[in-house]
């Protein structure tokens, strides 16, 4: 397949968040762990050239949150869409909306909650992983967006807080 056809896919769940006792769900921010969590998943990122052309980021606070910390250490200006549909879509929907991305991008970004982020990533890879708090999955799929499907994509690199401070350790990328 042609190497132009490769499109990638960087699923993120937000970063660590607090209690909200009382509060909406939506609402519930990150505590500092989170923030500084966020930053070092964009410094990672940043560091291996993985630059998204778009994000859709959940309208939640703590994805907003998460999302503002992660672009702040990527050093571009990059387009973002917060959709309120994105709080409560299952990997299904997640996938459906993946294949409506312009095939112009090649990279784009979706940072959300879980279980849709760690469940489109193994539907996407064919291989359950871990997927806590700010885990990132780099997702390589040969063809356009709109042909997206369940084990058609490779994970090309991954990352975690936990594993943060041991880069090269049994982690791609």
């Amino acid at each position: 397949m042609d190497d132009m056809q490769v499109k990638r896919l960087i699923v993120m769940r937000h970063a660590k968040a607090g209690e909200l006792p009382g509060g909406p769900d939506e609402e519930r921010a990150l505590r500092s762990r989170g923030r500084r969590d966020a930053t070092a998943a964009g410094e990672w990122l940043r560091l291996r050239g993985l630059i998204p052309d778009l994000v859709l980021c959940s309208a939640a606070r703590r994805a907003r949150q998460t999302w503002q910390h992660v672009s702040a250490e990527l050093g571009a200006a990059i387009s973002v869409s917060h959709d309120r549909s994105l709080y409560h879509a299952d990997a299904g929907e997640l996938l459906a909306i993946v294949r409506q991305t312009p095939p112009v991008l090649a990279t784009l970004m979706y940072v959300g909650h879980n279980p849709a982020a760690a469940e489109l990533a193994a539907a996407l890879t064919g291989a359950d992983q871990d997927f806590p708090a700010s885990a990132i999955a780099v997702i390589e799929l040969r063809g356009p967006w709109a042909e997206a499907d369940a084990g058609q994509g490779e994970l090309a690199a991954s990352w975690t807080p936990q594993h943060a401070d041991r880069p090269a350790e049994g982690m791609p990328g």
